[in-house]
């Protein structure tokens, strides 16, 4: 290309908003658009857009704005929140953060197994009453792990949680029969037959068609009553209601929310005041420098579609996730 592009970044006011952005002034002309409004003015004859914000739900409303657009970028690993039908069916294409939040995101799992398995709560809440409560604890060695999601942020939890001394397997669209992370992938028609041996339940499928509403009240009676449940997928991906009868009734030992059908959890949720339920805010692949990796990572398949190479982290629009190659063209 011999002149710059154009290059919308929707969620943002300026470049000082975007880490490591002013890099892109010699290969593009910026815009920004945070509101609708905004948006629908500066999308046309914009070649490229950056989702900043991406749990914005504005584009499909300016959709027809972007009769020049040809690529998306998409700041989160999770793509649902982009997928409507117009975009689906156009050939714009779409790259997303893959990479960027699975080692983030193995820690955190990591941290609330040993916290569910350590009693850290208890233990935070008898110190804030200056309260001597000596108890005996779980060891997590020896103990059995199911990761329903067998992409790269599943990988890398495997990976952490065997290294901690727990046996790792995994489920995926397919079977395959021998895994560096996982040993052996199960396809999603064994779940129910694997719930019942296993400890930790740990949900990090991507939210498709087939996977909305996965966990229901039957595969969390399926689940022994000393088993764990950690969700850091997306909230829609679980029957809420189901799970706090499950804790309420003791059907399962604990759990571990990190996202919700409705974000930010509303004050007056019962989540809130279930018992054995961890609650965190959306938080578990953002640490401090979060940011700058996903601006490098926008960067670099800036410079790719610039110089018409092939963009990494291609998402497959009808699957709803990125390919295991990372490259398409």
């Amino acid at each position: 290309m011999n002149d710059r592009i154009n290059v919308l970044i929707h969620g943002a006011t300026s470049a000082a908003d975007v880490p490591g952005l002013t890099e892109a002034a010699g290969l593009a002309r910026l815009r920004f658009a945070c509101s609708l409004a905004e948006l629908q003015r500066e999308l046309p004859g914009c070649q490229a857009l950056l989702g900043w914000d991406f749990r914005a739900g504005d584009l499909r409303k300016a959709w027809r704005h972007a009769e020049d657009l040809r690529w998306i970028h998409w700041a989160g690993a999770g793509v649902d929140a982009l997928l409507f039908p117009e975009l689906v069916s156009s050939n714009v294409r779409v790259t997303n953060a893959r990479g960027v939040f699975d080692q983030p995101m193995a820690e955190y799992v990591l941290g609330l197994v040993l916290a569910m398995a350590k009693g850290f709560p208890a233990t935070l809440a008898a110190q804030a009453e200056r309260r001597w409560s000596y108890r005996t604890v779980e060891r997590i060695a020896g103990k059995h792990a199911l990761v329903i999601g067998a992409g790269s942020i599943g990988r890398a939890i495997a990976r952490a949680l065997r290294a901690a001394g727990l046996t790792v397997s995994g489920v995926g669209r397919s079977v395959r029969e021998t895994d560096a992370a996982f040993g052996h992938v199960h396809a999603i028609g064994e779940l129910d037959a694997l719930l019942p041996s296993s400890d930790y339940v740990i949900l990090v499928t991507p939210l498709t068609a087939q996977t909305r509403g996965l966990f229901n009240g039957a595969r969390f009676a399926r689940m022994h009553a000393g088993a764990r449940f950690i969700n850091v997928g997306r909230g829609a991906l679980i029957d809420e209601d189901a799970l706090i009868a499950a804790l309420t009734g003791d059907t399962i030992a604990g759990a571990a929310l990190d996202v919700f059908q409705h974000e930010p959890l509303p004050a007056d949720s019962p989540l809130w005041r279930t018992p054995n339920l961890f609650v965190s805010p959306h938080m578990s692949g953002d640490t401090h420098d979060f940011q700058q990796a996903v601006a490098q990572q926008f960067m670099d398949n800036l410079r790719r579609f610039v110089a018409g190479q092939p963009l990494l982290n291609r998402i497959d629009k009808a699957q709803g996730f990125a390919s295991a190659e990372q490259v398409s063209t």
